[in-house]
């Protein structure tokens, strides 16, 4: 069971974001793409109100991600990429992302904040950030 309803494509789905966004990261830089990912579903504010699924998200235009109009995300997933998913959606957290609901791969260093949201912290390659706790609560309650 997960903290968002899903279904086996979902985890797919969500297995080829985490690939593509963040393989040079790792696994713990894959996990974290998952936590945002979950976490926009997860929400009901600012630019994800009327995500409600994995497809939605993964799919989100404007403000989605930028992997899905790159080729490699259109592989199939492996077998280690779906289990990560899957953890992910189950509601394992890892900080920096276990609230965020963005990142991005900076040039240089993390800004303290991107388009009014809070850096809470870099992992490798990547930069998070989360939205206020009266933002949005949901991602607190759940967040790690």
């Amino acid at each position: 069971m997960g903290i968002i309803q899903y279904n086996e494509e979902d985890v797919k789905l969500l297995a080829r974001l985490m690939r593509a966004e963040a393989e040079g990261d790792g696994n713990l830089g894959m996990l974290m793409v998952g936590n945002t990912g979950v976490n926009r579903v997860l929400e009901d504010c600012l630019d994800f109100k009327d995500v409600r699924s994995i497809r939605q998200m993964v799919f989100q235009r404007p403000g989605g991600f930028e992997a899905t109009i790159k080729g490699y995300f259109y592989q199939a997933p492996r077998e280690s990429e779906m289990k990560l998913a899957r953890r992910a959606i189950k509601g394992e957290r890892f900080h920096p992302a276990s609230r965020s609901l963005w990142f991005f791969r900076p040039e240089a260093n993390c800004p303290a904040q991107w388009f009014n949201q809070w850096n809470t912290g870099r992992y490798k390659a990547h930069c998070f950030f989360s939205p206020s706790q009266s933002d949005c609560p949901t991602v607190y309650k759940y967040g790690g």
